[in-house]
């Protein structure tokens, strides 16, 4: 059984305190994105008693992207888990998350369930290799991998709360990097955290905003693919949107998303 860190990442947090209130009682990694830049290694006593190890890096970037990606090259331990600040974790979460990859040796990527309001139950009951379309249900705390594994692959900045340009998207197309580089998903129904229910960050509403950068994020993912990505949530998501915005409305707002994201990367 190797070394589990979880990677938090924060916003003008007040406290390196602020952790016990999610229940990480083993290693860290805390991106604290506030006024300051500094980092440094804090040897405490986690909420349960036990001795814990946190990397504290303060900086003044901004970006959740950018905040994960300074996670991962902070971290040293063989497995890490990604986490916001809304997560609170379950008592034995370690012990659960390091078994599975003790089960599972040739997985690089493995998914797990946090409950939430609107998923109150897993996504697939039993294991299973994740695909092109599972990994669209995914998000950002459920993902832990082999830190060895994920060398060749970064967080696009462009993507995710914070960025200038598109404010989702950046777990999937992370996955589908995973994906198109050969590296092994699989999906665990086992549940190792809750989220608090606290307003979102960047979610405003379906809004024109809101698909302009789901099709931004799609033509990331696979400028191809992304013409059946956007038209299968245009259809399949109706009733979420339909009080907001028309589905015509939706998929042009989506398109025009695609465009400019193409558009952006040839310059």
């Amino acid at each position: 059984m190797g070394k589990l860190q979880v990677l938090l990442s924060v916003l003008n947090m007040d406290s390196i305190n602020y952790i016990d209130s999610l229940k990480i009682t083993g290693d860290a990694v805390v991106i604290n994105q506030c006024d300051t830049d500094d980092s440094e290694i804090i040897n405490r006593r986690s909420v349960n008693g036990s001795d814990q190890a946190v990397k504290y890096v303060k900086t003044k970037q901004r970006g959740l992207s950018k905040s994960r990606n300074e996670a991962i090259k902070n971290a040293d331990a063989d497995i890490c888990i990604l986490c916001d600040n809304d997560v609170v974790y379950e008592d034995n979460y370690e012990e659960l998350i390091l078994n599975e990859f003790d089960r599972l040796p040739d997985a690089d990527i493995i998914v797990f369930y946090i409950k939430r309001k609107e998923k109150p139950k897993p996504n697939y009951d039993s294991l299973r290799r994740m695909d092109y379309f599972s990994v669209l249900k995914i998000f950002s705390p459920e993902i832990a991998f082999r830190r060895e594994s994920v060398k060749d692959l970064s967080f696009n900045e462009d993507f995710g709360a914070g960025s200038d340009k598109y404010i989702m998207g950046e777990e999937n197309i992370f996955l589908y990097d995973a994906l198109k580089k050969k590296k092994k998903i699989y999906y665990v129904p086992v549940k190792i955290a809750t989220l608090k229910e606290v307003n979102s960050t960047w979610f405003s509403g379906y809004d024109e905003k809101f698909f302009f950068s789901r099709g931004a994020n799609y033509a990331a993912m696979s400028k191809p693919f992304s013409h059946i990505l956007i038209w299968q949530f245009a259809l399949r998501k109706t009733a979420l949107y339909r009080d907001s915005i028309s589905t015509i409305n939706a998929i042009k707002a989506m398109y025009k998303g695609r465009a400019e994201y193409i558009t952006s990367i040839k310059l």
